[in-house]
């Protein structure tokens, strides 16, 4: 798994946007790539002027969406067979994809918003959603909200901490599920106050 999450970063630092996209794409279809760690090494990458802060972002959006797309088809015609069978080559285990399934049992369509932001899981959701046969436009939408929130923090996380982001990588990396959790967290409540508040709007008659 190391070995693959190496090759990936060393795409983002030869090939740039390329690289970037390519890496995100073989993310959101099970491969261990490692958003949370290529994406801030782009935003780094930005704050020494070697790439633009809005294609990394494009770049960025655009693997997400490709390989969401890719997982997406994977699960809804493949089914569950094929990560039965070819799973176990990416660390797909069947509990893993039992586990997945589970919490879109629990979270309906908002899960796809949820697990664009716990690492791992993120990249089997599409494939999940597929499974389920989620409607295109909400997996479409939840995707585009969480990938854009997700890799648009990390990609200003990496462009702030600049030539420094080597000597942070490996804490980010001992701490991201705590990070990713608090920042689940935050994102979870704000979207449950905001609904809440909807429901207690008093609406005016005519």
């Amino acid at each position: 798994m190391i070995h693959l999450q190496n090759a990936a970063l060393a795409l983002v630092h030869h090939y740039g946007y390329l690289g970037l996209f390519v890496g995100l794409t073989l993310g959101n279809v099970g491969f261990p790539a490692g958003a949370e760690v290529l994406v801030p090494t782009a935003g780094a990458l930005v704050a020494t002027g070697h790439l633009s802060l809005a294609l990394v972002f494009i770049s960025a959006l655009g693997g997400e969406l490709v390989g969401g797309t890719l997982g997406y088809a994977v699960g809804r015609f493949g089914g569950r067979t094929v990560a039965e069978r070819y799973g176990k080559y990416v660390g797909f285990h069947h509990e893993r994809l039992d586990a997945v399934h589970a919490f879109f049992e629990r979270w309906g369509n908002f899960a796809v918003f949820i697990c664009r932001f716990i690492p791992v899981v993120r990249g089997l959701s599409p494939f999940v959603a597929g499974v389920a046969e989620m409607d295109l436009v909400p997996f479409y939408l939840w995707t585009l909200l969480g990938s854009a929130i997700f890799c648009g923090g990390l990609v200003l996380l990496g462009n702030a901490l600049g030539s420094r982001l080597d000597s942070v990588l490996p804490a980010l990396d001992r701490w991201k599920y705590a990070i990713l959790a608090a920042a689940l967290v935050l994102t979870v409540a704000l979207v449950l106050i905001a609904r809440a508040r909807g429901r207690s709007t008093p609406r005016s008659h005519p």
